[in-house]
Order: structure tokens, then C-alpha cells, then sequence
């Protein structure tokens, strides 16, 4: 049948149409030239995944593999303090606890199992981690979610021992030496950072010092003295405290507890990362497994930094004379402790221990830790404005509360 020159436009613009449509997907062009027409069809060649050059596994994925299994999630579970706990509790494991409708996560952190014994395995994790928890869920590598027992926490150190069943249990870690570490070494630093949703996340690093001496506060914002720690710049995010920072054996040199995200000049800082020497963790968790706390010499008062009272309650309530400037205010003394029963009391202000300045509670500790149970101490004070000295036999610390020595 023989088309119109107005059939032959339509007919032709339809074919193009469809064909166009095929030149974005196949890559087939057409051509149009009077009643003539011809399609060009033009190869290519499919890109292959080619051999992966890289032979053998690399140290750091060994090390991983090691011990990325023994890598936990640490979940601090609270009460809710919302008029809509009912909703939120509603989504909380009910394994938790046997009221776990009113819990909900708090935060989260990281651990490392480094034990089991029989029946229990033990680990590992930050003290703020754990701190305030009404209840602890750990989460293993493979997703298992389990009940954890606290056994001993220590402010100081800011380490904290949890225990679970071990039934579900197949990895542990070990410690190295951290008095080996040296500067400059490949370390990992494993963990949840963000939270469980990331868990076992693993980063790179070398270690940048040793013995970093940094200083380190309670929740209250009580200096805690100075901790010696590693420093690294294996990448450290919040969820990452409590895990381990591994070397390329597979074993942990430290258990991460920090970052430096600013300068005092509020300079952002990258790369700065804090780790608990192994040494000093492994010392702790004994401890704490065999008594649930760490028993240091100590004072018997709760205490709180002089610069952190105000210039007026320094003259009107203390009595200060304005030539103090550093110093630790008594806040409460326990019955027949040594500083009571030495006569200290309340808002009285401890500027020297053995003749030497203490400018913070950090301080104090810091002299008190250098003695055992037993040892007698010299306590220069001030009380109502007049400076005294006195010799206190220490004992051990007894107390629960909080930045008490």
C-alpha cells in the first residue's frame, strides 16, 4: 500500500520515537535519509571483576579476626523519667530485668571479654559507661543480647567488671604488656562507635605516647589527679569507651576511655585519642572481681574543688583569707573516719598534705595513693579562716559517696 507524503511524516516520527527511546538504553542509533533507513548496532565490552592482587592477609586483619569476637556492646539501661515510659519501655528487651517496661537505654558503650571461668565470663568496660544503670545488656559480635551482672566499678581508674553467662560465650581476649608498647606502633581501636547500630567497628592507628599524663574529673566535674594513659590516633567516637585498643598480635594494650576534641582555646582537635594501660587495667580487674571494689587509703570525707566555689561563698562561708587560692572544701566527713576523728568538719579547706600544696581534690588523692593503709599523713587546713596542721592515720575508703577519699 502505497502512503501519503502526510502518512509517510507520522509513520516515520513514530519509528524514530520508539527508536530514540532505545538509543538512551541499547546505544542504537537511527538513521533517516528520503524512504531509506538503516540501524547501526556498535559492540562493547563488559567490565570484569579482575583478580584482587593483594596476597595473604594483612596483620591488622589478622589481629581483628583475633579479637573482634570477644568485642561486646555495652547497653546502660535507666528508668524512664517520662510521663511516656509506657511507650518507650514497650521497645526495651524484656531480658533486661523483671521491671524492664520502665527502663530504656540511657547510652551505650563498648567491652571486651577477657575471661571465662566455668559458668561466667567477665568483662571489661568504662566506668561512665555503666554509671547510674538500673540494669546492663551486653551485645555480642553475632547479635546474641545478654544480661549483664555489674561486679565492681572504680571512679578512679574509670574502669568497671560486668559479668554474663558464658554459654553463648566462644571468644575471649588477652592482655600484652603495655610496658612493651612503644610509640609509633600499628594499633586497632574496636568497638561501637555511635552506639550497637556500629557495632564492632574497627579503626587504625599507631600509638602516639606512652605515657601520657592527662588529667582526668569525676561526673560532678571534680578532678580525679592525673592518668597515665596511652595516646593514639586510631579513631575514638563516643561508644567507643570500654573497648580495646589491640596490637597487631591481637592483643589489647588498653582499654579506650577518652578523646581531646578541643583545646582549651577551643582549637578543634583530631587524632587524639586516651587508652587505660593494660597493665593498670589487669591490676584493677582482679581487684574488683575479688571484692567488688578498689580499697585505697583514704580520708573519710566527700570533698569538691575549691575553684569550683564561688569568690563570695569563699570569704563569706569558708572564711578563706584572700591569699588562698587553691585548696579542697570538706563537704561532709564519715562517722569515726580518720578525718573526724582528726577534728576536720564540714567547709573546713585542705591546702597542703605533708607540706605540700594541693591546688584540687586530684592533687590530694594523688599524695594519698603514694601511702598504704596505716600510713600516717600531715593535713595543713583551714578552718573558720585560721590555718591549722594535723596527723591522720589513714584507713581504707568505705564510703559510697560520691568524690569521697
Amino acid at each position: 500500500m502505497k502512503l501519503s507524503s502526510e502518512s509517510k511524516i507520522v509513520v516515520i516520527g513514530v519509528v524514530a520515537g520508539l527508536i530514540g527511546g532505545g538509543v538512551a538504553a541499547g546505544g542504537v542509533t537511527y538513521f533517516s535519509q528520503d524512504d531509506q533507513s538503516s540501524v547501526t548496532t556498535s559492540k562493547t565490552t563488559a567490565v570484569k571483576v579482575k583478580n584482587n592482587n593483594v596476597k595473604g592477609t594483612s596483620s591488622a586483619t589478622k589481629a581483628f579476626k583475633k579479637v573482634s569476637g570477644a568485642v561486646v556492646s555495652v547497653i546502660n539501661l535507666q528508668k524512664q523519667q517520662s510521663l511516656q515510659s509506657g511507650i518507650y519501655g514497650s521497645t526495651t528487651d524484656s531480658s533486661s530485668s523483671s521491671d524492664s517496661s520502665d527502663l530504656q537505654t540511657a547510652s551505650e558503650g563498648s567491652g571486651v571479654i577477657y575471661k571465662k571461668d566455668n559458668d561466667t565470663a567477665y568483662i571489661v568496660t568504662n566506668n561512665h559507661v555503666v554509671a547510674d544503670s538500673n540494669a546492663i545488656q551486653v551485645l555480642l559480635s553475632d547479635g546474641t543480647k545478654l544480661t549483664a551482672k555489674l561486679v565492681g566499678t572504680d571512679e578512679q581508674t574509670d574502669l568497671a567488671v560486668l559479668k554474663v553467662s558464658s554459654s553463648k560465650i566462644n571468644e575471649v581476649a588477652d592482655f600484652a604488656d603495655s610496658s612493651k608498647t612503644e610509640a609509633g606502633q600499628s594499633v586497632l581501636a574496636i568497638g561501637s562507635p555511635l552506639g550497637s547500630d556500629y557495632a564492632t567497628s574497627v579503626t587504625e592507628g599507631i600509638i602516639s605516647a606512652t605515657k601520657r599524663q592527662v588529667d582526668a574529673t569525676d561526673e560532678s566535674g571534680n578532678s580525679l589527679g592525673e592518668a597515665t594513659v596511652l595516646q593514639t590516633d586510631a579513631a575514638i567516637n563516643p561508644g567507643n569507651s570500654g573497648g580495646p585498643l589491640v596490637n597487631l598480635a591481637g592483643q589489647v594494650v588498653g582499654i579506650n576511655s577518652m578523646k581531646l576534641a578541643s583545646s582549651e582555646d577551643g582549637t578543634s582537635v583530631e587524632g587524639m585519642g586516651f587508652a587505660i594501660p593494660s597493665n593498670t587495667v589487669v591490676s584493677i580487674i582482679n581487684e574488683l572481681e575479688k571484692n567488688g571494689k578498689i580499697e585505697r587509703p583514704a580520708l573519710g570525707v566527700s570533698m569538691v574543688d575549691l575553684s569550683n566555689v564561688s569568690t563570695s561563698d569563699q570569704s563569706n562561708v569558708l572564711h578563706l583569707p584572700s591569699s588562698v587560692s587553691g585548696g579542697v572544701v570538706v563537704v561532709d566527713t564519715e562517722d569515726n573516719s580518720p578525718a573526724a576523728n582528726a577534728g576536720l568538719t564540714q567547709y573546713d579547706v585542705i591546702t597542703k598534705i605533708d607540706g605540700k600544696s594541693v591546688s584540687n581534690s586530684g592533687d590530694l588523692r594523688d599524695a594519698l595513693y603514694k601511702h598504704k593503709i596505716g600510713d600516717s599523713v600531715q593535713l595543713t587546713y583551714y578552718h573558720k579562716g585560721k590555718e591549722k596542721t594535723v596527723t591522720v592515720k589513714l584507713n581504707k575508703s568505705t564510703s559510697s559517696l560520691s568524690s569521697a577519699q
